[in-house]
């Protein structure tokens, strides 16, 4: 059997990311010390994987910039998706690529902990899943016993906790493209799209047995507070502890050795990239991407984008007693 191929789908603009996602593709915003789209290859290299699709779209220049730059040792295929239609109608475009080959998709901005050794190489097809607290707010999967029943999208009345988190195994690949082309040629979109789960619920009344398997850490980066939670998070688990000479460093924090960093506090819960520059600074709970410089500043809770710069004017005061100073 032939080791399985990676599809992932990095044509988003990530309107919620905005201003960042003007001028940067979502999936190459750093978080926990490298870029989104590098968490991710770097789970599925560990698991064997080599050999990666990327559906690419929006700045699609400057995913095959860095994917061709930094995982040069990978086979790769870049599929054009013109027109935003869906994850369905993403998928749906690999087929040539994929062949008739096991296909794990995973979506360009999901962040994950998984241990695929049970999962990569059994014969049936799987879907990620995570337990939430209230399910009405996600895509679910109904389960009879260990084998998926069917998906409902955000249902009012949930009748599982099982969330859909965005990893999907699949082995009957010739069964997914055929779901794919009747649901495309038959022009049946959701909310204007073609969505991969319909392509899946299909599968299943087809007789097509799925399972489900459980993703334990999933990492949301769909907007600067989470981005920033799941910097955290990530940093945290990862134990990052990056020195800076000359500089107080309150781990964890992930500094790239690329970025220069002077007289400054960084951290608890940093990331700089490579080339950006922070002086005389105290920056805490942020993200720093790269090449952007900060300098005389006290940044918190913050994401500075690629290239940008933040420069402020500490203050120096001799205030009397019972005195009222606003600064803004």
């Amino acid at each position: 059997m032939s080791a399985p191929v990676a599809v992932i789908p990095v044509a988003g603009v990530g309107t919620r990311l905005r201003p960042h996602t003007h001028t940067v593709p979502k999936a190459l915003i750093n978080v926990a010390g490298k870029a989104m789209l590098a968490h991710i290859l770097d789970e599925l290299v560990e698991a064997g994987i080599r050999d990666f699709v990327f559906v690419v779209g929006y700045k699609g220049d400057r995913i095959r910039e860095y994917v061709d730059r930094h995982y040069a040792q990978l086979h790769r295929t870049y599929v054009e998706q013109p027109e935003r239609k869906g994850l369905g109608h993403a998928i749906h475009l690999t087929r040539e690529a994929v062949g008739d080959r096991d296909v794990i998709i995973v979506l360009g901005d999901t962040l994950f902990r998984v241990d695929f050794r049970g999962v990569l190489g059994k014969r049936v097809s799987q879907i990620g899943v995570k337990e939430v607290d209230d399910p009405r707010r996600f895509g679910i999967v109904e389960m009879e016993g260990p084998r998926v029943l069917g998906f409902v999208e955000k249902p009012e009345n949930p009748t599982s906790k099982l969330a859909i988190v965005g990893i999907y195994y699949v082995v009957d690949t010739a069964a997914l493209f055929r779901s794919l082309e009747d649901l495309i040629r038959s022009g049946r979109a959701t909310r204007g799209e073609y969505q991969l789960t319909d392509a899946l619920q299909a599968m299943l009344q087809a007789g097509v047995p799925m399972e489900t398997f459980p993703v334990d850490g999933w990492y949301d980066c769909g907007k600067r507070e989470t981005l920033l939670q799941t910097n955290r998070d990530l940093l945290e688990l990862d134990g990052r502890e990056d020195r800076v000479e000359g500089s107080t460093v309150i781990p964890p924090v992930a500094v790239d050795p690329g970025a220069t960093i002077r007289h400054c506090v960084i951290g608890p819960y940093v990331t700089v990239a490579a080339g950006a520059r922070i002086e005389d600074s105290v920056v805490r709970n942020s993200i720093v991407n790269e090449g952007a410089q900060v300098s005389r500043m006290l940044l918190e809770d913050s994401v500075v984008g690629e290239d940008a710069v933040v420069e402020g004017t500490f203050r120096h005061l001799n205030v009397g007693d019972s005195s009222e100073i606003l600064l803004s």
